[in-house]
């Protein structure tokens, strides 16, 4: 039988998180261009549709990320509490550039916004390998 502990649980929750808000955006800004082809109010009801279940993924990094620091407690110093420190920072960014983007009105400052949650997910991702290895 395998065994299942709360490392693993909490891991698995943050990675599921992670796939879901980071590789929810890469799907939508790779689907925007086709949907936007289906009507102009297309994209936007797929973006709410996604948005309802990024934010929660969201809240759910942000909780098993508070756990995985807790868990490794005996690991913050050095390099590892350096990087730490700029994945959340980076996570911070990708939370408030999303929620502009949310909220922006005009193309240019959707397409800003969006770039930049885009990116900022997909550093803090990079950034949790570094973390984990």
């Amino acid at each position: 039988m395998i065994g299942i502990s709360w490392d693993s649980v909490r891991l698995f929750l943050h990675v599921l998180a992670a796939t879901v808000w980071v590789g929810g955006q890469l799907t939508l800004a790779a689907l925007v261009p086709a949907l936007r082809g289906a009507g102009q109010e297309v994209p936007q009801r797929a973006a709410r549709a996604f948005n309802r279940i990024a934010w929660p993924a969201f809240a759910v990094l942000l909780l098993t990320g508070i756990w995985n620091v807790a868990a490794e407690n005996d690991q913050l110093h050095g390099r590892y509490r350096t990087t730490l420190s700029v994945k959340l920072v980076v996570v911070a960014i990708s939370g408030i550039t999303a929620a502009a983007h949310a909220r922006a009105r005009s193309r240019r400052a959707m397409a800003v916004f969006g770039a930049l949650t885009g990116l900022s997910a997909l550093l803090a991702l990079f950034l949790g390998v570094l973390l984990a290895g």
